[in-house]
């Protein structure tokens, strides 16, 4: 299994292939649909992001409410394809990864062709798991959007699949 430290330089991403496994360790954001679609709005108005998205990964992840003594509560994966009309401005605004499940479109897979980035997938039903190896988890903009706000998690060896790499290669039979 191939480790990973984000930020992640683009000799390791280009040396990554679809279907192999991984680790991945450092700080990643979490936003799902509502975040995009506020993001999408920000930079369509010229508008302050309020993280700079050069070089971050986004985790597709809307975690559940905290519970006392816990840095965070079960965290799974989301559907990628409820972003397919995001995530192509946000990988060309720098974005170079993202961990979701599940297919996603063509114009996605050309965003990360285009951009020399990685789609992750993460395994669905294993919120709690992935929720163990998370050491560190901050609040960063949108919390009226509750659980789909953007927080910053600290991944500590979290085992995810390389499902999109940069060459065009897909684990998924979507074109």
């Amino acid at each position: 299994m191939t480790e990973l430290q984000v930020p992640l330089i683009q000799d390791a991403i280009n040396s990554l292939q679809a279907g192999q496994n991984v680790l991945l360790s450092g700080d990643v954001y979490t936003a799902r649909d509502a975040a995009h679609a506020r993001l999408y709005s920000m930079i369509q108005n010229s508008e302050p992001l309020p993280l700079n998205l050069a070089g971050i990964g986004i985790y597709y992840a809307g975690p559940c409410p905290d519970m006392p003594g816990r840095v965070i509560n079960s965290c799974g994966p989301t559907t990628s394809s409820r972003m397919n009309a995001y995530a192509p401005l946000l990988y060309d605004l720098g974005v170079k990864f993202v961990i979701g499940k599940g297919p996603v479109s063509k114009e996605v897979l050309s965003a990360i062709e285009r951009n020399g980035a990685v789609y992750f997938a993460a395994v669905g039903g294993a919120g709690a798991l992935i929720a163990s190896r998370i050491t560190e988890a901050v609040d960063i903009a949108f919390p009226d959007l509750g659980p789909e706000a953007i927080r910053r998690l600290t991944f500590d060896r979290v085992p995810l699949i390389v499902a999109a790499d940069r060459h065009g290669h897909c684990v998924y039979d979507n074109h």
